[in-house]
């Protein structure tokens, strides 16, 4: 089953690089698929604001449990984290 983890950083938050790199790590190693990942940004392309993720997991224990180890959340970057299900129906990459 896939979901959707949509995350939107804390106002101010400035990104430390360890923490970041103990991220990426983090979602080299996990149980959980990622499908998709990465930072969301304004409109300009620069600034980050948050986190999406595409993911597949069996349950949303899983994707809360994934979520909740994520170095990120630990760092208390997020300030809403919505999780929820997601019917995948186009893909039309090549």
């Amino acid at each position: 089953m896939h979901f959707v983890i949509f995350c939107i950083d804390k106002p101010g938050i400035n990104r430390d690089p360890e923490v970041m790199q103990a991220h990426i790590d983090y979602l080299n190693k996990s149980p959980v698929k990622n499908v998709i990942s990465g930072p969301l940004t304004g409109d300009d392309g620069e600034g980050i604001i948050g986190s999406l993720y595409i993911v597949e997991a069996e349950n949303r224990k899983s994707i809360k449990d994934f979520q909740r180890d994520d170095p990120l959340f630990r760092a208390d970057y997020w300030e809403t984290v919505e999780i929820r299900a997601f019917n995948k129906r186009v893909d039309n990459r090549k």
